[in-house]
């Protein structure tokens, strides 16, 4: 993966609000874990039966461009909520990034 056109959300420096996102386990949002997961690498992912949930310190990005690269087609941001379970974290959407985090925390 190139890290110019892809790059990955950096840990932050200092301790900052956690964040989540939480998922229901299925074949539909596996490919959406693994582009959260290559965007975000100081994020944790935990696996439990019928949901994924993914803690970060301070911010979670998660791109459509990485997503459609996972999944092989166009993707609308707006399809994760079909999937999503819970969420904790400001939210700042545009088409392109779907990003959570405590802005004054």
């Amino acid at each position: 993966m190139d890290t110019l056109a892809h790059p990955t959300t950096p840990a932050p420096d200092t301790p900052r609000a956690p964040v989540f996102i939480a998922l229901q386990a299925n074949h539909d949002t596996l490919p959406i874990v693994e582009a959260i997961r290559a965007d975000n690498p100081h994020a944790e992912v935990l696996e439990y039966p019928g949901m994924v949930k993914i803690n970060a310190p301070g911010v979670l990005v998660i791109r459509r461009e990485s997503i459609e690269e996972q999944i092989g087609r166009d993707y609308d941001l707006r399809e994760m909520q079909l999937n999503l379970i819970s969420l904790s974290g400001e939210v700042d959407e545009t088409e392109d990034r779907f990003t959570l985090e405590w802005k004054n925390a």
